[in-house]
């Protein structure tokens, strides 16, 4: 197996970065793109990332991953099928926007084990932190006894993500971030 460095390495060559003028997510307008969904849907670039996230969550004592959906999915699946492979099983959960209108009407699918739990919230892509503030809440009002201890994302554009995400006493880290790409 590749060691750390050489996997982001080989990962950085997979991320897309596409210039252009974008709305992103936030609403803010940009001149360039980062898709990470379409990066961590190669099998490739999946790897890679999901084995330096479980490297980053096994240093920080993790035992819980999860993220909004649709941008956190990928990730998820991949971290917690590689837990059970290195012989430390993390859990996943996915939050939805809304609750589902049918089934159990959660907002959190996964796994109920939250309690004392420490989560990491996972993204893609990080520009003003909106997307993992809102997991972050969502995870407080269902489990407000687990310990979220941090946000990790693929690439962070360095677009005010980890100020606001200071705000909530939760650090940032990232394995990219915007000039590491440019």
């Amino acid at each position: 197996m590749d060691s750390i460095p050489t996997m982001r390495e080989k990962l950085k060559k997979r991320i897309d970065f596409l210039r252009g003028d974008f709305t992103l997510a936030s609403g803010k307008k940009s001149d360039f793109y980062i898709n990470g969904k379409t990066t961590t849907l190669r099998p490739d670039a999946l790897n890679y990332a999901a084995r330096i996230f479980l490297d980053m969550m096994r240093q920080d004592e993790a035992d819980r991953v999860g993220g909004l959906t649709l941008g956190a999915d990928a990730l998820i699946g991949a971290i917690t099928a590689l837990s059970f492979d290195v012989g430390r099983p993390v859990e996943g959960f996915s939050v939805r926007n809304e609750p589902h209108g049918h089934g159990t009407g959660q907002r959190i699918e996964g796994p109920d084990s939250a309690a004392g739990a420490k989560i990491i919230i996972i993204e893609d892509v990080v520009t003003t932190g909106g997307s993992a503030i809102k997991a972050i809440e969502r995870v407080r009002e269902s489990a407000p006894e687990a310990k979220i201890i941090g946000v990790y994302a693929l690439v962070d554009r360095l677009d005010g993500g980890e100020q606001a995400l200071r705000e909530y006493e939760i650090p940032l880290k990232s394995i990219f971030t915007k000039d590491d790409l440019v």
